[in-house]
């Protein structure tokens, strides 16, 4: 063997590369059975797809925090889950000239909340999609940032109006509803952030 193809082997059997770690988990007959009708049925692609998922929920909700059973908290908010019907006999019992304003405030006790929990500056473009991520996990519907629109498949509710206003308190923006009907459409129309940057400018 030549002194190069030598060192070369040297080399690589020394070079340190980070070893990953493995973890064996133990399941009841029980578990592992509901782990596989879940793979057997296409809902989860295999078991460590499934624990990632669960870990990244986990970290997301603070769950860690949670004092079972019945109080959940995530940052400074408390969680509850709540059925969508009761939801919407509450915003029906609101007359619809006032759903904009509701969801201005809405919005802002949810920027409040991200701000707080998540040390971030919800009018800040480049943490729209941390924000996303967390309203979707938090099951208020898949949203997707597209150019100068944003777009919500999946609503927990479908109010434009309402919507229109949440995300305007959350987000610092101007938005123009284009669409009436799942999946929303919003053009945003104005950053209220501009009139300030233009001041530090």
């Amino acid at each position: 063997m030549r002194e190069d193809e030598k060192k070369r082997i040297e080399h690589m059997i020394n070079t340190k590369t980070p070893k990953t770690k493995r973890t064996t988990i133990i399941l009841e007959k029980e578990e592992r059975d509901f782990v596989d009708s879940l793979i057997h049925e296409g809902k989860e692609l295999g078991i460590k797809p499934l624990i990632s998922k669960m870990l990244s929920v986990y970290k997301s909700m603070m769950i860690q925090d949670w004092r079972f059973p019945g109080e959940y908290y995530c940052g400074i908010s408390r969680i509850a889950f709540v059925n969508v019907e009761l939801i919407n006999i509450l915003f029906n019992q609101i007359p619809k000239e006032k759903w904009g304003l509701i969801g201005q405030e809405m919005g802002k006790a949810l920027k409040i909340s991200f701000e707080t929990t998540l040390n971030i500056q919800t009018s800040q473009m480049e943490n729209w999609e941390l924000i996303f991520e967390r309203l979707n996990i938090q099951g208020f519907g898949d949203f997707f940032l597209k150019d100068k629109y944003i777009l919500l498949k999946t609503p927990f509710v479908n109010y434009p109006k309402i919507w229109k206003g949440i995300l305007e308190g959350l987000l610092d923006v101007q938005l123009h509803v284009k669409t009436t009907l799942p999946p929303l459409v919003f053009q945003i129309k104005k950053r209220k952030l501009e009139s300030a940057d233009l001041l530090d400018s």
